[in-house]
């Protein structure tokens, strides 16, 4: 029998927790089963106690730390991983381990985060950042990341999936840091090196489905999803019917466990919109909160990806809202998208890529609010600019150009310089995609190591997706899509560094625009205003609290313009004080044809395919 006359301390409400006293304490949510054994690799098995609830648990004196063990639930043939596993040494079929997080020695005790106002956040595929895939590999690159600029890490889903390499959107071990990687400690290090260095970490996580491969949770309890809702990948979680009780508090203290044990700064949602949730407190809210306390002071940043555009998820709760920090913001990608290639196929149907919108956006987040197009949305106009995530490049977006294309191969050097400066610039957070910095020329694919007729499923289900795209849907580029399962089309996602000094123009241009941005808004947020001039310009003022500190960015996708008088007033100077060019994304450093003067003798020349910058000059 477990022991059960030492007092035990519990950090979560399941898993394995070794205690300081003596053994290690299982619990486990098995409605479905009469009975659990813990079985101990090489010692004993032994019978949990049942608790109310469905609950089993015991302190057992022989396990210890490292310690291997499966869960055997009566009438069941097979024994099962822990639902709540910390770490899975053989992949998710295999046995789980015991970890004790106390064991790390962390430097990071004075850190306190980094206000959203100043994130600029790079997101990360830590398998294929390096040839090695694993975390300390990663972290040796964190350094330039810092010079660069960069404030935040993202990084994509870790929790344990099957096979050699994937995304990590089908992991079955939401408590489990994939093997894959490296260790839990690994990861610990990645996150304190980051640290040091006055990076935050920004953890992907998944709360919608679990993968198809690995998943044992229906063996404990078919109550873990949900009876009315599903998704395009898998079965919902249930949030809200009968027997949910013990799901929300599985992913409730899975936040928290991301944030107290391996101390990230926070958290991104996952396809919010396939979360279904209709009781009094949402579960996004529920989350959020946790998330808050077991930050205890440190700053962290909350953000959810929502197809649905439900500005809620980041409204306050004395506003009605569940108190997220941010939004995905497509609309920034969609349209920026359109205006650089002029493709308006599927899902860019909605944008014109025409000045109009960029205006409309930095103004108001959102493009979208409701007034007409066909997707669900609303206003958004009392969120604060920092609500919105924006970007030109994130994992979905590049591959879903099929050959997994990067932004500046689709558009002329000059537009992408342009843009990348109205990114970087936009009051929004900026978020760049691993290599973007340095132009990589390796394509970010869909890869995910399935076998067998699952592997052939995935495969005909990606293609068809694809097909939604006109272009991707001829055979001519259905018979070039890459196969998911392919060892080479993982290998050829993987970054090659060496880019990084070849193309050191286009890293200067990232690392001028962050600090320019960090300057710009150096004491907080600024009012801003837009206005167009012409079909692929637009100009934005920023209104400084102090007399003459307004700065002007105009940008103009299309050709020369020139004006020997221009009529719209966000171009007028401050206090009769002359503008002077601040920053040019045609400066030589960067690969520009050169810097033209955009105000002389009382008119305007505004250069095509150039972004400018501009701050008043003396009187």
């Amino acid at each position: 029998m477990p022991r059960s006359d030492i007092s035990v301390q519990r950090r979560l409400p399941i898993g394995a927790e070794a205690q300081q006293a003596c053994g290690v304490h299982f619990r486990v949510w098995a409605p479905a089963g009469k009975g659990v054994w813990v079985e101990i690799e090489g010692g004993p098995s032994l019978a949990l106690s049942a608790e109310p609830g469905g609950y089993f648990s015991g302190l057992v004196a022989e396990a210890g730390v490292d310690a291997r063990y499966r869960f055997r639930l009566e009438g069941q043939a097979l024994a099962l991983p822990d639902p709540a596993s910390r770490f899975q040494p053989e992949g998710p079929h295999g046995a789980s381990q015991v970890v004790d997080p106390a064991r790390f020695a962390w430097s990071d005790a004075g850190w306190r985060g980094i206000p959203c106002e100043r994130l600029v956040i790079y997101e990360m595929h830590i398998g294929t950042f390096t040839p090695a895939g694993t975390w300390d590999a990663a972290a040796a690159h964190l350094p330039a990341l810092a010079e660069l600029g960069i404030t935040a890490v993202e990084v994509m889903p870790v929790a344990e999936f099957p096979g050699k390499f994937g995304w990590g959107y089908d992991g079955v071990d939401q408590f489990a840091p994939t093997r894959l990687y490296g260790s839990p400690d690994d990861l610990r290090r990645f996150v304190d090196r980051a640290h040091r260095l006055g990076l935050a970490v920004i953890l992907d996580v998944v709360y919608n489905h679990f993968g198809p491969d690995g998943n044992y949770l229906r063996s404990y309890s078919p109550a873990y999803f949900s009876q009315q809702h599903g998704t395009e990948w898998g079965d919902a979680i249930n949030f809200d019917g009968p027997d949910s009780g013990p799901v929300r508090e599985f992913f409730i203290a899975n936040a928290e466990y991301w944030i107290e044990e391996y101390h990230f700064d926070g958290l991104r949602l996952d396809a919010t919109h396939r979360i279904y949730d209709d009781s009094d407190d949402h579960i996004l809210a529920a989350i959020g909160r946790r998330v808050r306390a077991a930050a205890a002071g440190r700053e962290t940043f909350i953000a959810a990806e929502n197809d649905d555009r439900t500005v809620r998820i980041a409204q306050p709760p004395v506003a009605g809202g569940y108190g997220l920090d941010g939004l995905w913001n497509d609309d920034f990608h969609h349209m920026a998208r359109v205006a650089l290639t002029g493709r308006r196929e599927y899902y860019y149907r909605d944008f014109t890529g025409h000045a109009g919108e960029f205006v409309a956006v930095a103004k108001h987040g959102y493009l979208f609010q409701g007034q007409g197009s066909d997707h669900r949305s609303s206003a958004t106009l009392d969120l604060p600019a920092a609500a919105f995530v924006n970007y030109l490049e994130n994992h979905d977006q590049i591959a879903h150009s099929g050959a997994g294309l990067r932004g500046h191969m689709l558009s002329s050097p000059g537009c992408w310089r342009a843009m990348t400066a109205c990114l970087l610039l936009s009051p929004g957070v900026p978020l760049l995609f691993q290599g973007q910095e340095f132009y990589a020329s390796s394509p970010f694919l869909y890869f995910a190591d399935h076998k067998g007729e699952l592997a052939r499923l995935v495969r005909k289900g990606r293609a068809e997706y694809l097909a939604n795209f006109p272009s991707l849907a001829s055979p001519e580029m259905q018979a070039r899509l890459d196969d998911p399962a392919s060892p080479e089309t993982f290998r050829r996602c993987v970054l090659d560094h060496s880019e990084r000094e070849r193309n050191a123009m286009a890293v200067a241009l990232h690392r001028d625009l962050i600090a320019l941005r960090q300057t710009i808004f150096a004491r907080g947020p600024r009012h801003i205003d837009g206005a167009t001039l012409g079909d692929q310009a637009f100009v934005l003022r920023y209104f400084a609290q102090d007399k003459g500190g307004d700065l002007l960015l105009i940008v103009n996708l299309g050709a020369d313009q020139r004006h020997e008088t221009i009529t719209e007033p966000l171009l007028a100077p401050v206090g009769g004080r002359p503008w002077r060019l601040e920053w040019s994304s045609e400066h030589p450093d960067y690969g520009g044809a050169g810097i033209s003067t955009p105000v002389a003798d009382g008119g305007w020349h505004i250069a095509g395919h150039t972004a400018i910058v501009l701050t008043a000059g003396e009187a």
